[in-house]
């Protein structure tokens, strides 16, 4: 037996509130499998499994706000279930085992003659025929009143999870004027998420939330511990804008390729050269981490953002790299991301796209201990093999932590970047 631990969700974080229990006791879990989700300060958050085995009984209440590492469930580990139902099957006797004697009742008494029942002297009442009620007629429709049930023509409440509920509330959406697809099931928050995604493309602005009092306290930790240095280095990236339109060239526009999937597979290439620049500086040392998982700065539509990672981008071809990014955008912007994608991230990427930005400096997340930040391209003067030309240039950033690395290392690091956006083919 092993407890399901509240993780913790962020640097920052100290408790959160369980608001959906999405596995019944006594239903089998895998690793992975999401079982729970918990509102912090950044959203609602889904929770994994972190073993398989059977989720015997939850120990937390919906609703109820705890700190990190508070048991919330009992999770039976597949060998241990898998032993006792073991137990349990050898418990049974073998087939042909003869069984043991039951014993027998004891004969019964011979029979007795019956005494004749008393005669009661007294004289008995004459019967009195009860009438029988006469039932309506099938075919009259009668006024509902008279069965019983309301005359109004009342709609039973829809069924809804908590943070679905409170999401509506925020939101301003009546709850009462929508229903899940399925009758018997509850309505999410994810389905109330794309209500108000919905209606907020329609001009209505979304909820405020606590985004902004949590992206303050992890940046203020940040810059008050962390001695950050910066590095810049610009990238030509025309190779890597012509790698893209000939790939997209007769693609429908669902599966094209986009330059942020060639700069995340950049910088985890470029990791695996200087991994100094990927893991997290905890209990006052460096600890590298083995997996290269990006995290990716997004913006939310109702203000702040967050930084999910994509895991084991390294390993990633650049088509399944960017149907991946596609996948989580479209999922945090929808309210829904999973715990490890938002505590597996080892470094961070940031760029604000077409927003006309030539630099842009980031502010190191911690426990992490670099964030690469990523221009917008622009046409400018360049000297390509010995003439000056018009160039697709971007301006790549670094901020790292002094503790781990220093210059000589970052510039080798945003060189290496460089290099794999000016050589498409070698991603």
């Amino acid at each position: 037996m092993s407890a399901f631990l509240m993780p913790s969700l962020g640097a920052d974080m100290e408790a959160a509130t369980l608001v959906e229990q999405l596995v019944e006791p006594g239903a089998a879990v895998k690793h992975g499998d999401i079982i729970a989700a918990v509102e912090t300060q950044k959203g609602v958050i889904e929770i994994e499994a972190f073993e398989d085995g059977i989720l015997e009984k939850w120990l937390v209440e919906l609703g109820t706000k705890v700190p990190v590492g508070t048991a919330l469930a009992n999770i039976k580990s597949k060998q241990r279930y898998q032993a006792l139902e073991l137990s349990t099957d050898q418990d049974d006797p073998a087939p042909g085992t003869p069984e043991a004697p039951q014993p027998q009742d004891p004969a019964p008494p011979p029979n007795q003659p019956e005494d004749p029942a008393p005669q009661d002297p007294s004289p008995q009442p004459p019967s009195r025929e009860i009438p029988t009620p006469e039932l309506p007629d099938p075919e009259i429709q009668w006024p509902t009143d008279l069965a019983g049930s309301p005359t109004t023509d009342q709609k039973p409440r829809p069924r809804i999870t908590p943070a679905a509920r409170r999401l509506a509330a925020q939101a301003g959406i009546d709850i009462d004027t929508i229903g899940a697809k399925d009758p018997e099931a509850q309505i999410s928050r994810a389905d109330i998420a794309a209500i108000a995604t919905e209606t907020h493309s329609k001009g209505k602005p979304e909820p405020s939330t606590e985004m902004r009092t949590a992206i303050a306290a992890a940046m203020s930790r940040s810059k008050r511990e962390i001695p950050h240095y910066y590095l810049s280095h610009q990238a030509d990236l025309t190779n890597a804008d012509a790698f893209v339109k000939k790939t997209n060239k007769n693609r429908p526009p669902e599966n094209r390729l986009l330059l942020g999937a060639l700069y995340v597979k950049a910088v985890a290439l470029a990791v695996q050269k200087v991994p100094e620049m990927n893991g997290y500086y905890q209990n006052d040392r460096f600890q590298p981490s083995q997996d290269i998982n990006v995290g990716l700065a997004i913006s939310l539509r109702g203000g702040g953002l967050v930084a999910p990672a994509i895991l084991n981008a390294c390993a990633i071809e650049l088509d399944d790299l960017m149907s991946a990014v596609a996948d989580l955008v479209s999922r945090v912007r929808a309210g829904r991301f999973r715990s490890s994608e938002l505590t597996d991230a080892t470094i961070t990427l940031t760029s604000l796209g077409d927003r006309a930005v030539d630099q842009l400096y980031g502010v190191i997340y911690p426990p992490q201990v670099a964030i690469v930040g990523i221009g917008t391209p622009s046409l400018r003067p360049w000297v390509h093999e010995g003439q000056i030309v018009p160039r697709l240039i971007a301006d790549l950033t670094l901020a790292a932590d002094h503790r781990v690395s220093d210059g000589r290392r970052g510039a080798f690091f945003l060189k290496k970047i460089a290099d794999s956006l000016f050589n498409p083919e070698s991603l």
